[in-house]
This record gives structure tokens, C-alpha cells and sequence, in this order.
């Protein structure tokens, strides 16, 4: 039940202090009248209260036995015969109410459905899986798995349901079957409730509902649905409930066959007749479902119940042909009678209507244009920030006050914003003169570069330590690393800017970085030294997808971004572009980026092509790195054939099918400068584990706790192994 504040904050014109249940009770005695009275032929329905026109003559009288009957009971039959008709008429007719295009006005009502489906009395308790319509809209809603984390469902039934791959692109406004289930919310209202998070300005109720979800809720729904987030103080960062539209079937429609009530969205040049005709549904049950009669019309940004005696299918989602072109029009005298001008007046009418409809029409999508434009840039704009670095911040100029014995003056200046998680970041690292890192690098003497990179390694109070010098900002790179703390990821202590250039202090790793190890041609690494490493980066990835506040996705894994300390265990290293991610499934919500940047032979397939952030990007990533391991091959390797250069993970993807083969398969794939010192079984596990990490859908790869999980029981299984024994010694450890 909810209070006056939040009625009143939904309809300021109201005066009424009565809970929304009361309001649900009215609506409902509201529909039942227009059920009762829509069976007279004469009468108009319009949004309000209903009047009839005329009474019609044709309405059949009382029984003769009724009116044979003593007066009480003549009463009680005449309200018996009313009951049961209002009953029959009520099923015949359908429990809800089209919108009318009241979602317009997000501060009014009008009497309409625009908080929801009204729940049956009967069935109020009773939930049901049903199905809503969405239009795909690219580049951020264009995959089965973008629209269902939008909608709030699950990505592999939206896939199934449509009959596509979970990551591949859809075409643009193509129509999606969503999976959701159905419930009465404690307000009297059908909704499925998916989330939303503000993530740009100027985002609004009626934006949200109209462009973002294309009318699957609506913006009264939405304000009532979030009483803390007025329509006037969203800012970026909210976290919103979206009460998505659906309802279940009544009683009555159940016996008649009906399973599911399916959300259709409304668009430009819809029809009922030609709605029912794509679901194979008779019009008039449409019609009956939605209280509608085929005089009136509907509107775009608005939705339609269909009733469906099964599930939908792919095939109903085609568009059909259109119909052949209408005939000219004949030329008619004017008619001469009277009635002509009425029809003039009707015709005008209709007209008018049409117009106004068009009008709001156009500037729904004018808004939706104008807002996907503004998305784009934001976006875009954001995305440059956090990936172009483009700018640098004086972070001297920050931590003045804290640590002034060491902070130095800077001729350079920045306009760049820095965050306030960032701000804090920098007061709590080291900062650092310039001379103080001149001093220690020699110069940043070339002696001192390690291997053609931007980094140096210095010596700093006598303990050595790596300069990495960076021009732009940093402040996320920076943001991120100060929030970690675990012994698998390279740690930064300090940093100092000059003349526009950052200069980053990390621990130093002796022993260089992984791909050096497994590709330079020098010293390699032995299995149980391999497995440590492939155990290290697992672990640290688990911290960040797992135990981070938000969690944090690498987005940059590769073996020349694992580095090895002087005990030859793994620390990950360049944070980059490495981005926080909302609290979710699997560690994290997908996102989508158009600015995809990487190195080839570690980028996932649903990253490379629609730009798809998830935890499973690291996952994908990772399982290269074992194939590395496991191999000696690099991400990309010449094949030695006529097709040139070939990726070591589609190189793989053959590689593990059964345990009665695997070993055969696994053994000519390992790194021969093992000389075949490995256990066998263990090397087919890992195999095993590394082609699931590189399965081309992101469902199908397991999270990186599983994957930490089976490498934690295989680096066990490892110490416990005896080179001197038989190497190819059988294990219990399958990779999972």
C-alpha cells in the first residue's frame, strides 16, 4: 500500500489522500462499467467517464417468469440475471485496459493502464512466465545478451527464444522475444522488474520509458515504482527499478486455451488486425484482451496483450509482406442529403485525431533521436577518457599539504577532472620529485629501459622499483590500483608529474615478464613452475572479478602483462584499461564500448566484434595464457602453411573432446622444451580448462572462481608429483 506523499508525487493534480489500493479498487469498478456499458452498440468509448449516446430499443426486457415473481424475489433475480451477465461480459470483454496514449503525461492518469496491468482478483497471488517484445536498437542493444540484461532476463533464454547465438548482432529494430516472469506487485499491478542506472545527464522518467525501453514501462510506472528518485533529481549513479509491463492470463482465458499474455510493443503503421495476423491469433481476442473495439486507435510507445494458446516462435518475429497497394480512390458527387455534412464532421474529426497523433508521435521520436545522438557522444566521450587518456592531471597540486617534503613544483597545468576516489588515491601514494626519479633512474639512462618499453627500473632508497612513465591521464589506472591489495597484482607506491607526463612507481619483478619466459628462446620455465604462475594470475583475477568494490574487469590480459618476481611467481600488471564494473551476475553487469583496443589473439569474440564487456573477457584472455603455457606458442604463431598467421586458441579449440582421446591430442600440443617432464593427466586437465576458458560464447566459459577452483586442486596435485616417477601417472583432477 503506499502513502499520500507518493500518490501526490505522481498526479500533483490530486487531491486525494486515498492508498493505492483504494485507486486499483476504483479502476477496477471503473472497467467493470465500461465492460458492462461497451456491450451497448450505440455507445462511444472514450478515456473518463462513459455516457451513453442513446439507448438502444433493441434491449431485451425482463422474463416473463421474472416478472411473474413476488417483488423480493423479482429484485433478487434481476440482480442474480445482472451479476451473471456483468460476469459473461467481463470475460468476454478482457480484464485490461489499453493505454490510449496517456504515458504522454507523466503526472496524470486519465484513468488508464499507464502503472500496469491490473492484477486479477483471483489470480492476484499467482504468478506466470510470459513474454515481452523489444526492437532491437544497436550499437547498445543489438544481442540476445545486451537486451536480456536490459530487460532484466536470461541471456541464454532470450537466445533460445529467438532462435540466435547469445553475442551475435542482431539487425537494427529486428523484434526480440524476452523471457520474464510475471508477478502482482503489492500495488495491484502485473510487472516484471528489471534495474536501470542513470549513466548520463539530462536522463529523465519518460526518456528512460520511451526511448531507453522503447514503452515496456512507462514514466508514471517508473516515478511511482521509485518515490526516492523524484522526476526532477535523477542524477548519474541512480539505481532504478523498472517495472516492465506484462500480465497473466485470467481464469476465464486459461480454460479457453490461453497460456500466455505477450507484451507487444506498438509502432509506426500497426495494426490490431495486423498484430494478430503475425501471432496467428484471431483479431477480436486481441481486442478483447486490451478492452479495445476497432473504431479506436493505437499508438506508438504503447503495448498490446496478446493472447497465445503456446509459446511464440522465431518465425512469428519476420515481418510479413506488405499488402498490395490500395486501388485509386473513385471520384463521388458530394451527397445531397443532410447526413453528408455528418460525415464531413466525422471525417474531419478523425483527421484531427490522426494529426495529433502524429504530432506527439513525432516528437517521441524526435526525443529518442536526440537523446540516442547525446548517448552516443557521452559515451563516446567517456570511453575516450578512460581509453585515449587524453589529458593529465597535476596530482602534485593535489596531494600539496600531505606531503609536502617531497611534492615538486610543475610548470604544467591541466583542466582535466579527477574524481574524488582518484583525489584520494593520489593523497594516500608517495609523491615524488622529478629530480628524486631522475636520480634514480640515471637519467632515464637507455641502461636502465627495460626492453623497448616506457619503463625503468630505478633504485629508490636502496630497494629497486619500476618507472613507468605515462602521458595522459591516469587518474583510473591510478584509481584502481590504490583499491587493490593482493600479492598476484603489481603494486603502485608512488608517482610524480612533469611537465605534463605522469610518472608511475611500482614494485619491480626481477625475473621479467611471462612471454619472455615461454617465447624469448632463452631459460624457460619448468611444469610445476608454469602451473604457479597459471595459480597466481587466476588468483588475482578472482580478487579483482570477486572481492573489489565494484569489481574490476582487466580488459588487457596477456603474458606480457604478467610479470615474475624474483621467486618466479606472477604478479598482473597494467591496469590501464582495466574497468569497474556494477555488482551483478558473475562479478558484473555487461557493458558495451565502441572503442575495443586490445591485442590480437587474446581478444574474445564478443568483445572484438560488438564491443561486450564482461568478467568472461578476462576469462577468455586467461585461457590463452594456459595455452601458452601449456604450448610455448605465442597468442598468434605462424602456422607454417599458406593461411599465415593462425590464433593459438582456435588452434585449440579441437583439442580436448573425450578422455579416451584427449592424451593422444594433448601430448603432440605440449611445449617440447618440457621434454615431456609433466605429468600427463594433469597437462590434459589443464587442456582441458583452457579450452572451456576459450569457448567462442560467454556462457559457455566457466567464471574464474571455477577456473581458480580446478588450477588450486591441479598446482596441489603438482607438488605432490615426482618428476622421478612415471610422468604420465593418472590424476583425479578434470578440468571443470
Amino acid at each position: 500500500m503506499e502513502d499520500s506523499k507518493t500518490t501526490e508525487k505522481i498526479d500533483p493534480s490530486s487531491s486525494s489522500s486515498c492508498s493505492l489500493r483504494s485507486a486499483a479498487t476504483t479502476h477496477w469498478k471503473e472497467e467493470t462499467r465500461a465492460t458492462f456499458n461497451s456491450v451497448r452498440p450505440s455507445y462511444r468509448r472514450i478515456p473518463g467517464p462513459r455516457t451513453p449516446a442513446t439507448v438502444p430499443h433493441s434491449h431485451p426486457g425482463p422474463s416473463p417468469e421474472a416478472m411473474a415473481a413476488p417483488p423480493g424475489r423479482r429484485g433478487l433475480a434481476f440482480g442474480t440475471a445482472a451479476l451473471a451477465l456483468l460476469a459473461i461480459l467481463a470475460v468476454a470483454r478482457g480484464q485490461q485496459q489499453y493505454e490510449a496514449n496517456a504515458q504522454t503525461n507523466c503526472y496524470g492518469r486519465n484513468g488508464s493502464s499507464v502503472l500496469g496491468y491490473v492484477c486479477n482478483a483471483t489470480a492476484a497471488a499467482a504468478p506466470c512466465a510470459t513474454y515481452v517484445v523489444f526492437r532491437s536498437s544497436p550499437p547498445y542493444y543489438g544481442t540476445a545478451v545486451s537486451i536480456s540484461y536490459l530487460l532484466g532476463s536470461d541471456p541464454e533464454a532470450v537466445a533460445d527464444a529467438n532462435g540466435v547465438p547469445t553475442v551475435s548482432p542482431l539487425a537494427d529494430s529486428r523484434l526480440v522475444l524476452a523471457p520474464v516472469p510475471c508477478g502482482c506487485s503489492p500495488r495491484g499491478y502485473y510487472q516484471h522488474n528489471s534495474s536501470h542506472t542513470i549513466e548520463l545527464r539530462g536522463e529523465t522518467y519518460f526518456i528512460i520509458a520511451n526511448n531507453t525501453y522503447q514503452g515496456l514501462t512507462t514514466c508514471q510506472a517508473l516515478l511511482a515504482q521509485n518515490p526516492r528518485h523524484g522526476s526532477r533529481d535523477l542524477v548519474a549513479g541512480n539505481n532504478l527499478t523498472v517495472p516492465i509491463r506484462c500480465a497473466c492470463p485470467t481464469p476465464a482465458q486459461a480454460a479457453a486455451g490461453v497460456r500466455h499474455l505477450l507484451t507487444y510493443l506498438v509502432t509506426w503503421g500497426d495494426s490490431v488486425s495486423a498484430i494478430a495476423d503475425r501471432f496467428r491469433v484471431d483479431a477480436q481476442a486481441v481486442f478483447q484482451a486490451n478492452n479495445l473495439t476497432a473504431r479506436e486507435i493505437i499508438f506508438p510507445f504503447t503495448t498490446l496483450l496478446i493472447p497465445l494458446k503456446s509459446a511464440p516462435t522465431p518465425d512469428m518475429l519476420v515481418s510479413p509482406a506488405p499488402p498490395p497497394a490500395p486501388a485509386p480512390p473513385q471520384a463521388q458527387q458530394p451527397p445531397a442529403s443532410g447526413s453528408g455534412k455528418w460525415i464531413a464532421v466525422g471525417v474531419g474529426v478523425g483527421v484531427g485525431v490522426l494529426a495529433l497523433a502524429s504530432l506527439i508521435g513525432l516528437m517521441l521520436l524526435c526525443v529518442r533521436r536526440r537523446r540516442t545522438r547525446q548517448g552516443v557522444r557521452e559515451r563516446g566521450r567517456l570511453s575516450k577518457v578512460v581509453l585515449d587518456v587524453p589529458s593529465s592531471a597535476d596530482y602534485n597540486a593535489l596531494a600539496s599539504g600531505k606531503h609536502a617534503s617531497s611534492a615538486t613544483t610543475t610548470s604544467a597545468s591541466s583542466s582535466a577532472l579527477v574524481s574524488s576516489d582518484a583525489r584520494a588515491a593520489v593523497e594516500s601514494l608517495t609523491v615524488y620529485k622529478y629530480s628524486e626519479l631522475e636520480k634514480a633512474t640515471a637519467g632515464f639512462s637507455e641502461d636502465r629501459r627495460v626492453k623497448n618499453a616506457s619503463v625503468y627500473r630505478a633504485e629508490i632508497n636502496g630497494d629497486a622499483a619500476a618507472v613507468k612513465r605515462v602521458a595522459g591521464d591516469v587518474s583510473g589506472e591510478v584509481g584502481i590500483l590504490k583499491r587493490v591489495n593482493h600479492s598476484s597484482l603489481v603494486r603502485l607506491s608512488g608517482l610524480c608529474v612533469h611537465h605534463g607526463e605522469t610518472y608511475l612507481v611500482f614494485e619491480f619483478a626481477e625475473n621479467g615478464a611471462l612471454s619472455d619466459w615461454l617465447h624469448g628462446g632463452g631459460a624457460t620455465l619448468v611444469w610445476k613452475q608454469r602451473v604457479q604462475a597459471a595459480f597466481d594470475v587466476a588468483d588475482g583475477l578472482n580478487y579483482l572479478h570477486h572481492y573489489t568494490n565494484p569489481p574490476c574487469v582487466h580488459k588487457n590480459l596477456k603474458s606480457s602483462n604478467v610479470l615474475l618476481d624474483a621467486n618466479l611467481r606472477a604478479k598482473v600488471s597494467s591496469f590501464a584499461l582495466a574497468r569497474s564494473v556494477p555488482t551483478g551476475a558473475d562479478g558484473g553487469d555487461a557493458q558495451l564500448t565502441r572503442h575495443v583496443v586490445g591485442t590480437q589473439g587474446y581478444l574474445a569474440p564478443e568483445y572484438l566484434e560488438h564491443g561486450l564487456i564482461t568478467p568472461k573477457l578476462d576469462v577468455f584472455a586467461f585461457g590463452v595464457i594456459l595455452l601458452e603455457l601449456l604450448s610455448g606458442k605465442e597468442a598468434m604463431f605462424n602456422g607454417g602453411d599458406k593461411r599465415g598467421e593462425t590464433l593459438l586458441w582456435e588452434s585449440a579449440e579441437g583439442l580436448v573432446v573425450d578422455n579416451e582421446d584427449a592424451r593422444g591430442k594433448v601430448r603432440p600440443f605440449m611445449d617440447p622444451r618440457l621434454h615431456g617432464d609433466y605429468p600427463l593427466d594433469l597437462a590434459v586437465a589443464v587442456a582441458s580448462l583452457a579450452v572451456r576458458c576459450v569457448a567462442r560464447e560467454p556462457r559457455r566459459r566457466p567464471s574464474i572462481d571455477v577456473v581458480f577452483a580446478t588450477l588450486s586442486a591441479v598446482y596441489n596435485s603438482t607438488l605432490d608429483w615426482d618428476p622421478s616417477d612415471d610422468g604420465n601417472s593418472r590424476s583425479s583432477i578434470v578440468g571443470r
